[in-house]
Formats: C-alpha cells, structure tokens, sequence
C-alpha cells in the first residue's frame, strides 16, 4: 500500500462542459480506481479555474456579473462527478479563501525570484500567455488560431532563466516524468531553446478587479497560472493552520500525478516545477499528457457550434458506454474523434453484441439449465491461463486504457468462440453443461473484475448478477447490460 496523489487539471468555467474535459476526468477517475482497487491510499483532485480573464470577459459578453458565471458554471463541471461517476475526494475553486491563502503563500516563499519591471509583449487571452513572435503561426496563437492581444504594463516577472538547468535534468532524467515521451521531447526542445523570465502578475484594472491580489500590492492581481497552479497543494491545506494532509500526500509522497491535455504542458512540465524549486516544495513526478476529442476531425470549438456535451451523451447512452467510447476509441495519450456513428458503432459492436450479449446469454442457459443456484465453479486450466494471460497484458500496462480494454475483450471473444465451438444448448449430460458454465462465469467473474476502475456501473451489475457468496454463485437475470441502440 502507498500514498497516491492524482489531480485532473483544473479548466476554465467561462462555458459548460464538453467532451474534451470529460476525457481528462474519466482518465484520472480510471487511475484512481485502479490504485484504489490495489489497496493503495488515493487523494484525487479535481476542480475550476475560476480567475482567468475569459472568465471576466465572458460574463461582460454574457452582461452578467463574473461571480454569477463561474457559479452558474462551476456547478455544470461539479455536476459530472455524478453524471460519470467520478471519485475525486475534493473539488477545489480557486474563488476560496483556502486558495487564496495557498497562493499568496507560495508567492511570498518565491519571492526571491520575483522582481518589476515595464514590457509589451503578444497576450493570448485563451492560452492566458505570452507569446513571442516566433511561436505565433501566421501571426495567430497556435492553440486558438486567434491573433494575441499587444500588452504594455508594469508587472511582476518570474526568474525562470534560474532554472533552466535543473529542469533539464529533472526531465532527461524522468525524476519528472512525462508520458508520452513525444511530449517529454517538445519540453525538453522549449527548455534548450532557452526559458525567459515569465510574467506572473497583471494589472487589476486589466483583470477589472477579478482576482487573488498580489502580496503587498493591491494594484496587482497574480496571473492566472501563478494563482491556478497552486491549487494542487492548497486543496491539501498547503497555507492553512493544518498542512499534515500536505506533508503525508505531497511533500513526503513520492506517487504524485497529473493528468493534464497536451496544451497545458509547458505550464506543468516548466513553469510549476521552476515554482516548486524556487518555493522549496517536493516536485510532481509524472505528467500524464492526453490528447484532444475532435469532432468529426474539428477541434472542439463553440463558434464552429460542434461542441458535444458529455451530460446529454450520458442520458442517451448510458454513463459507462460513454466512458467505454472515450477509454477505448480515444488513443490514452493521442488525439481521437468522435462522431455519433462512431459512438454507436463502437457501443454496438463491442458493449451490446460483445459483453452485454455474453453475459445475458450466458445467465440465460444458465437459468434455463437450472443451475442459478449455489452453483460451485470449478475453470478448467485453459480458462486460468487464458484469465491469467490477460491479466498480466493489463497489468503491465494498465494506463493505456484503450490497450486494456482492447485486451478484456479477447477474453470477451474467447468466449464467445468457446460457446460456439461446445455448443451448450445441445447437450443434455448435466455435468458437462456444469463444466462450460463453470469456465464461462469464471471468465465472466474476472472481466468484471478488470474492468471495475474503467466501467464501474457494469462491474457492479455483473457482481450483482452473478450473486458471489462464500464461493458459490447465486445467479440471477436482472437489467441488460447495453440496450441495443
């Protein structure tokens, strides 16, 4: 047993939901089951940006005070922990006092890094960054394909030059590691090209007023990311009278995780750690960076209007063929699409005619042969190696959820065959239905088993059908695993 700690990122709560930001909690809900399910002790994180400049500037489009929003928003993204049965322990907004306090704190320890100074520079409001000429594509943000905002100010600059180095090794190293090791390669190009001193304060005026004041300077608001990024330390009461919860999962925890999307790297691969150094505090230990859910191969995108929202998609197909689709259709550190057909293909093929259909068949000639009750199973060594063989594949490797899954259903085939090739319904000698039947539910048993962290309603239902108890089976028919759809 360990200690582990794992965070989603925290998104802005200018808009609603979409799939994307359902992706990134499934994955981490995922993590956290599986270590749950080893026995190990999980602090999972989740929870909202709440003092980004688009939030400011959409509830001004929405003619709404800023408060109201990311409430009214705030709520919808809180809202998914029930809709996709998500296990995170604590949800943190970054409008609390606990935050605030952990922030300024972290500002006041970094201070020997941070000095004033006058700049312009190009402001992507999206990314809420500075961009250099050179990173632009075609004058634009190369994540928002939006032109940067000039900015002129007076504000506060972070000494990242210092660290330049350190995070080199840090990183060729793996003491931060970053999957997929693509991305550990764009970090370390951006590291070698050479960090510049960052800005992390703007003017309150341009925040209009919205914000975690800068220590000592009320004229000042932290930026953005200075301010967000701590939230992973302050929702373990990094700042408050009681840092024990701190210490036990953080700063004395070597298992520390982020799940994060590939536009956010530079922020938690360099900017974070160059904090945490400065600040003294224990580092992340590993970045686990996904891709983007395109929609019909567009980039998500309000104004395009091809935004999918995850609440709707759950009520038409359920939770877990929802979070079937974004663990076993999206690649676990890629980019993948979804379109409806896709949806319903892949629920179909593999939920409705692959486990759902063997497992009602299987109850049914069951129930139909008699022996629902106090059934004894006794797998013979075909099945145990076949279950064993599986399982070694998913513990190997069990973060590519797509992999993981993909290997539970040659299980899932191998039975299907093993039914087709022994034909159960035609024999009559009790004890050699007794011997398939016993193979079947043994198998059956497992799957449930190994897909627990990522489809947990189904797990549950299977363990319910199949009626364990002190090692016999009680089996008894009860809803359909996956509707046909």
């Amino acid at each position: 047993m360990k200690k582990v700690f794992i965070s989603t990122s925290i998104p802005y709560v200018n808009a609603a939901p979409h799939l994307g930001h359902a992706l990134e909690f499934v994955q981490a809900d995922a993590i956290a089951r599986r270590h749950r399910s080893l026995g190990d002790e999980v602090f999972f994180l989740s929870g909202s940006d709440e003092n980004s400049l688009k939030n400011v500037q959409s509830a001004e489009k929405l003619g709404m005070p800023v408060k109201d929003l990311v409430d009214k928003n705030c709520q919808k993204f809180f809202d998914l922990k029930e809709v996709l049965k998500l296990t995170f322990d604590d949800f943190i907004r970054t409008t609390e006092e606990r935050h605030f306090k952990g922030a300024q704190k972290l500002w006041k320890v970094c201070e020997k890094d941070i000095y004033k100074k006058k700049y312009s520079g190009l402001y992507c409001v999206g990314c809420e960054e500075f961009y250099k000429e050179d990173e632009l594509v075609d004058g634009l943000c190369p994540e928002h394909k939006t032109k940067p905002e000039l900015i002129e100010e007076e504000n506060y600059f972070f000494k990242l030059s210092n660290y330049q180095d350190k995070l080199q090794k840090l990183i060729e190293s793996d003491e931060i590691k970053i999957l997929p090791e693509s991305r550990k390669n764009e970090v370390l190009s951006f590291i070698k090209s050479g960090l510049q001193d960052f800005c992390i304060s703007r003017s309150s005026e341009r925040a209009k007023g919205w914000g975690i004041d800068v220590p000592d300077d009320p004229t000042q608001k932290l930026w953005v990311w200075f301010d967000a990024l701590s939230n992973y330390i302050n929702a373990l009461g990094y700042g408050s009278n009681d840092e024990s919860k701190f210490n036990e999962f953080w700063q004395n925890n070597e298992f520390k995780l982020h799940v994060i999307g590939k536009g956010i790297i530079r922020f938690h691969a360099v900017y974070w750690p160059a904090m945490l150094l400065s600040a003294g505090i224990s580092l992340p230990k590993t970045l686990f960076v996904h891709g983007y859910v395109t929609a019909d191969n567009q980039k998500m995108s309000k104004s395009i209007g091809n935004v999918v929202d995850p609440i709707e998609l759950v009520n038409k197909y359920g939770c877990d063929g929802v979070r079937y689709f974004l663990l076993r259709e999206i690649p676990a550190l890629g980019d993948g699409d979804f379109t409806y057909e896709k949806f319903e293909k892949r629920y179909n093929s593999d939920l409705a005619s692959g486990l759902g259909n063997l497992f009602s068949r299987t109850i049914a000639m069951i129930e139909k042969a008699g022996l629902s009750n106090d059934f004894e199973i006794q797998p013979n060594q075909q099945f145990i190696d076949e279950v064993e063989a599986i399982k070694e594949k998913i513990n190997n490797r069990y973060v590519y959820f797509n992999e993981t899954l993909s290997n539970v259903w040659e299980l899932v085939s191998f039975c299907d065959k093993y039914i087709e090739d022994e034909k159960p319904w035609e024999i009559n000698e009790l004890m050699m239905q007794k011997r398939i039947f016993s193979n079947l539910i043994y198998s059956l048993k497992n799957i449930s088993g190994m897909i627990l962290p990522l489809l947990p309603e189904t797990s549950e239902k299977m363990r319910k059908q199949l009626g364990e108890k002190d090692g016999k089976f009680n089996i008894k028919k009860g809803e359909s695993l996956f509707p046909r759809i």
